[in-house]
């Protein structure tokens, strides 16, 4: 009954380690649409034409008005759209704001991928040295950030999915993550965090916020930044 039992535990461990072979190498469930290269292209305008009024809002230190503030919501749903422009200007912010939707992130990222820039985003910093990031995509939903990056791993193209939430302390972004996936196979928070949060701080520089920014987060599926 010995033999037998270690013989199906055996078949068993084979059988699962198999199983997590195939998740780990299996594409997941994409965590954003695809963009053409014209949406990119487009998104990408929207993105530095929104961070150069942005800009100039917090170089001219005018509150945001409420022509201003609508801007950053040029591409925000109607019922947004609808909310803000019946705002009177005492519910509008103090500082300004800059409101910027996953399309328009994911554009900026693609375009940057395609001219070999080596800058990544705080959740692709994973592992040991530098991964070789071949696409990237971002997308938020409500107060959490997802994000999907196929990199190489032992020689094989892996996608590494983890969502989690975005905010700032002292300067710099940090980042919490929730979720975590090699592949389509879920990873432990717990297992993962530690050297993540090593990695980040190994990588600060990169973290540290723009001058004029003084704080991020995710908020409504948008990411917002506020002036220092």
């Amino acid at each position: 009954m010995k033999i037998k039992l270690d013989r199906i535990i055996s078949i068993a461990t084979l059988a699962a380690s198999l199983v997590a072979i195939v998740l780990v190498l299996k594409k997941p469930a994409p965590v954003a649409k695809p963009q053409s290269p014209a949406s990119i292209a487009a998104n990408a305008q929207s993105f530095g034409q929104k961070m150069e009024q942005f800009d100039q809002a917090v170089q001219t230190g005018v509150p945001a008005s409420s022509e201003t503030y609508q801007s950053s919501y040029s591409q925000a749903p109607p019922s947004q759209t609808q909310a803000v422009g019946s705002s009177t200007p005492s519910a509008l912010p103090s500082k300004a704001e800059v409101h910027l939707s996953s399309d328009e992130v994911s554009a900026v990222l693609a375009q940057a991928a395609g001219a070999g820039s080596g800058e990544l985003s705080p959740s692709s910093n994973l592992g040991g040295g530098e991964p070789n990031i071949k696409e990237q995509n971002v997308s938020f939903e409500g107060d959490t950030v997802h994000g999907q990056f196929l990199t190489e791993i032992a020689g094989k193209d892996v996608w590494v999915t983890v969502s989690g939430h975005l905010s700032s302390k002292d300067g710099f972004a940090t980042f919490e993550p929730t979720e975590f996936k090699v592949g389509d196979l879920e990873v432990p928070v717990s297992l993962v965090n530690p050297a993540l949060q090593k990695k980040l701080l190994e990588q600060r520089d990169r973290m540290k916020l723009p001058g004029n920014v003084g704080g991020l987060k995710v908020e409504n599926g948008e990411l917002v930044l506020q002036e220092k």
